[in-house]
């Protein structure tokens, strides 16, 4: 199924002309170990993304901030990057400056930064001779290459001027498509995720090869809904990943993985959907159930979620937020999306109860405020007070908190006593029209009616 585009539904998109910064990723340590074992999570992806990630989690993870940066280290060395070698031998001697290979390397700098001069004024010189010749198609490969040189080397803004120039030199719908996807990669490692969305809209009036199209297509939907994610844009980025193909496997892991696509499309969701929506474009959609199979925790959150089980769903979540934080997509809207799930389970925990006791409210959302604590949940330092307090203040929870009877006293009207309202209304408009034909058939038949003086005229 493909999406609609619309607005989202429940996020304030930001906007997408200001690119993730790659070195200077958000100060924040995270303490706990993560769930994932690090060489199983590194082989879901290929290319520059494994040194981005491996340095993210590096600089992120007190835990696995050692291991992490050595692989970055030997990730670097295997390609032509030097800044990126320096940047993790850096990371790494604040972190372990007591291990062996923290030195830096001169020589394989030096060769490297060599090497590198000579491949850029090669294929600079091949593209010339190549634009003396006049051949398209050469022209094309030519800036091909050397966009391919440039995304390695870490010049990704030549690389993208490289890729754009392919344009004028695409003789069939296949280069353009290559093109495209080209210019989206090298527009998400830049975090500009305007020009992503720009490229997108442009695939989606090709006309692909029918054993191209699905590819291409997953393709497609998952980088469009990586985009909506960096900009806020939930609920359309939940349905971009819940109309990706499972087709798409191992063929787009230079950007995302299949488990991504599980993560992003259920978080995303769960945030911007109501239940009878989860259950169609989620739990019911035989195509992103693939990708549940590999995030099995994902799909029981969301049938949990479905099911009003509230508390175990969080707990899920809740044990899953090391692994988020340290995901280079997902760790700046960690708190966002669970701060929604976690207002939209609350709102619809209290919907068939006029009042409800705060203490049985804190055993699902709060359970160690109950745990830790033998005061009662109504004190001012309680935690689950003052979020039930924030919300009724912004106007999200339409309530009052009781705190002499520890009862939260709902003030919306339930829909059952609109129906009801609306029903007798119906009622009292029947009778009174049904008493008013009664009262002129009497009329009538009592020859009591006043003729038409213009008929009788």
């Amino acid at each position: 199924m493909e999406p609609k585009f619309t607005k989202s539904k429940s996020s304030s998109p930001k906007s997408p002309t200001s690119p993730l910064p790659r070195e200077d990723f958000t100060e924040a340590v995270v303490d706990d170990p993560p769930k994932f074992d690090l060489e199983s999570y590194l082989s879901n992806y290929e290319g520059r993304t494994r040194f981005t990630r491996l340095y993210f989690i590096g600089t992120r993870s007190s835990y696995l901030a050692t291991e992490a940066l050595k692989l970055a280290l030997v990730e670097a060395r295997s390609g032509k990057d030097v800044k990126n070698y320096q940047k993790a031998l850096e990371a790494l001697v604040k972190v372990a400056p007591s291990e062996t290979d923290t030195t830096l390397d001169k020589i394989w700098v030096e060769q490297t930064l060599k090497s590198v001069k000579a491949d850029t004024d090669r294929l600079e010189h091949e593209l010339k001779g190549y634009k003396n010749n006049l051949i398209k198609e050469s022209i094309r490969m030519g800036n091909e290459d050397l966009g391919y040189h440039y995304h390695q080397i870490g010049d990704l803004s030549a690389a993208s001027k490289a890729y754009s120039r392919m344009r004028d030199y695409c003789t069939t719908t296949s280069h353009v498509a290559s093109m495209l996807f080209k210019n989206i990669n090298v527009a998400v490692d830049r975090g500009d995720w305007l020009a992503v969305q720009s490229n997108v809209y442009r695939l989606r009036n090709l006309q692909f090869k029918p054993e191209d199209e699905t590819k291409n297509k997953a393709k497609m939907w998952a980088s469009l809904g990586l985009s909506q994610l960096a900009t806020g844009a939930y609920f359309d980025a939940a349905m971009s990943f819940v109309s990706t193909d499972p087709n798409l496997g191992d063929n787009y892991k230079e950007i995302i993985s299949a488990n991504d696509i599980a993560v992003y499309g259920g978080l995303c969701a769960m945030a911007s959907m109501d239940r009878s929506d989860l259950v169609s474009y989620v739990l019911e959609n035989k195509s992103f159930r693939n990708f549940l199979e590999l995030e099995p925790h994902i799909r029981r959150a969301v049938s949990y979620f479905c099911s009003s089980k509230f508390r175990p769903c969080l707990e899920i979540l809740e044990s899953y937020r090391s692994d988020y934080l340290l995901d280079i997509y997902l760790h700046n809207h960690v708190h966002d999306l669970y701060s929604q799930i976690r207002t939209k389970a609350i709102l619809q925990y209290i919907v068939p109860y006029n009042r409800i006791a705060l203490r049985s409210m804190a055993n699902v959302f709060s359970p160690k405020d109950i745990m830790t604590r033998t005061q009662r949940v109504t004190e001012i330092c309680s935690t689950f007070l003052l979020e039930l307090l924030t919300l009724i203040q912004e106007g999200i929870l339409d309530a009052q908190v009781d705190l002499e009877r520890d009862v939260l006293i709902s003030r919306q009207k339930t829909i059952r006593y609109g129906n009801h309202q609306a029903a007798l209304d119906s009622l009292c408009d029947y009778m009174d029209t049904a008493h008013l034909h009664l009262v002129h058939l009497n009329i009538l038949h009592a020859g009591l009616d006043v003729p038409d003086i213009q008929q009788s005229l």
